[in-house]
């Protein structure tokens, strides 16, 4: 008998019949609040967080294509799953519809990225949501083209967040000065190694992480609660 399915759905905090950008919407809210990076390394959180941070990447690599989300709905309809929230069809974007045809004995861990090792599983999650991670700061003026280059906005942003990133800045750029990314004039500082703003991110301190993270967040949420 196959494991009953994770309620995808409720992971994101999003209704069945959600469109597709709805979903892409709520991963970016979900995955910005439980960040494991939101918290020192040494933290009781920690684990509950990365945790928690994998489910929500499952939910959306599995949501996210419509194909897999069609079989992820047929497989949570023969386990049972209710149908939460409106029944209106979203008038804007075709939706993957649930297969009623009860089917049973799908595997279950062909969802997401259950099926992986613990170490592969953590790195999937990372490279997943660093894609979303550079749409928001180019959204946010922090990095810009295909490679999602770190702006000078990025860097000064950056230099304000506390003293240890300036040793992170000055290891990144060599022969630079320190007069040269003192104060206002971390701006004109480029990354010289093409690295993309992910890259530079998961370099940073953690405290700057956390930060960087919480303030991002809080951009995320006010969108939400604008729109």
């Amino acid at each position: 008998m196959p494991n009953p399915p994770v309620d995808y759905y409720t992971i994101l905090e999003i209704t069945p019949n959600a469109t597709q950008q709805q979903v892409r919407d709520a991963y970016k809210r979900a995955a910005l609040k439980s960040h494991p990076d939101r918290v020192p390394v040494d933290s009781p959180e920690r684990p509950a967080r990365t945790k928690k941070f994998q489910q929500i990447n499952d939910a959306y690599y599995t949501l996210s294509d419509p194909s897999r989300r069609r079989d992820y709905d047929s497989a949570r309809s023969f386990h049972g799953f209710g149908s939460s929230g409106s029944s209106e069809e979203p008038a804007d974007e075709e939706i993957p519809h649930q297969d009623q045809q009860q089917t049973g004995g799908f595997p279950w861990s062909a969802f997401g990225f259950g099926s992986k090792p613990q170490a592969e599983q953590e790195r999937t999650s990372s490279e997943q949501f660093g894609g979303v991670f550079e749409e928001m700061l180019r959204e946010e003026g922090l990095a810009e083209g295909q490679d999602a280059r770190p702006t000078s906005k990025f860097y000064s942003y950056v230099g304000g967040l506390s003293g240890g990133a300036m040793g992170f800045i000055m290891a990144n750029f060599p022969g630079a000065i320190a007069g040269a990314v003192a104060g206002n004039r971390l701006g004109a500082i480029r990354d010289a190694r093409g690295k993309s703003v992910y890259s530079v991110f998961q370099e940073l301190p953690q405290s700057d992480k956390a930060k960087l993270l919480s303030e991002l967040a809080a951009k995320v949420f006010a969108h939400a609660v604008g729109s």
